[in-house]
């Protein structure tokens, strides 16, 4: 089975991968590096758009290059106090070649008040490279690790969003809306 991915994003993949193999065999994962068309740092609503945007827009790659998949999937992480705190989280958006669309989301994470509006004004990978003094976290275990002492990285949170992403397709007959579409 094809999928395409929209990032390049080492972690991000391997998080999606591990999703996939737990309900299909023989998976070709492809990662498309293609645009969020949201900001640096995706806000509130902007988490789901941003990730929707990514399949969208892998869609129309597929298209232009000729590329049949199974399952088209984008990923987003941000900030958000929707919930009256603020929290990270990833949202993870998979859409099948029929067009179906169904989402998920990771475990949330607080933010301490202090770090918020450095997170704004910049992105949260820059604030936790700062936090942690590395250099591109987000490109591997994620500031997440170092916040959990290793026992929760960028990849499990990407993985389980992926999962709750999956949930309507694994289970289409009885926790879908694609069900009723076709009746």
């Amino acid at each position: 089975m094809k999928v395409l991915i929209g990032t390049k994003n080492a972690g991000k993949i391997e998080g999606a991968k591990q999703a996939l193999e737990r309900y299909y065999n023989d998976i070709e994962i492809i990662g498309v590096d293609v645009s969020s068309d949201v900001n640096e740092q995706p806000l509130n609503e902007e988490i789901y758009i941003g990730a929707r945007n990514r399949v969208d827009n892998l869609i129309k790659y597929a298209l232009e290059n000729n590329i049949d998949a199974t399952y088209f999937l984008g990923i987003e992480s941000g900030i958000t106090n929707l919930l009256g705190k603020w929290v990270i989280i990833n949202v993870a958006v998979v859409k099948d070649k029929n067009g179906y669309e169904s989402f998920g989301t990771s475990a949330g994470y607080p933010v301490p008040e202090k770090y918020v509006n450095d997170i704004l004004d910049t992105d949260l990978g820059k604030v936790m490279d700062k936090i942690f003094k590395q250099s591109d976290l987000r490109s591997g275990k994620g500031g997440i690790s170092f916040l959990t002492k290793n026992e929760i990285t960028r990849i499990d949170l990407t993985r389980d969003a992926f999962i709750m992403a999956l949930t309507q397709f694994i289970n289409e007959e009885v926790w879908s809306d694609k069900v009723l579409k076709n009746n």
